[in-house]
């Protein structure tokens, strides 16, 4: 039987540093799934501001925090520091 888990959350973006310079939105502990695939990366299906995809979360290690990317098609106008409003919802068998 599978059961489905996350939560919808505000949370800030910011962009990493470095070459490429993604976006991300923290997933605080209580909304993370556990890690089932390799990288650290666990399948979700997100919704920011309305906007819903399948992707993944990533366990960052560095940070000790779960980070959902979340491209420009998805964000628009918004970026670093900016807040949004994520949904996240995964399953577990």
């Amino acid at each position: 039987m599978a059961h489905r888990y996350g939560g919808t959350f505000k949370a800030k973006l910011f962009k990493y540093a470095g070459p490429g310079g993604w976006h991300f939105a923290p997933v605080p502990k209580k909304y993370a799934p556990p890690v089932t695939h390799g990288w650290g990366r666990t399948p979700v299906t997100a919704t920011v501001d309305g906007h819903e995809w399948e992707t993944s979360v990533w366990w960052d290690s560095k940070s000790k925090r779960t980070l959902l990317a979340v491209p420009k098609k998805v964000r628009g106008a918004k970026g670093d520091g900016d807040t949004v409003t994520v949904r996240i919802t995964f399953s577990t068998v």
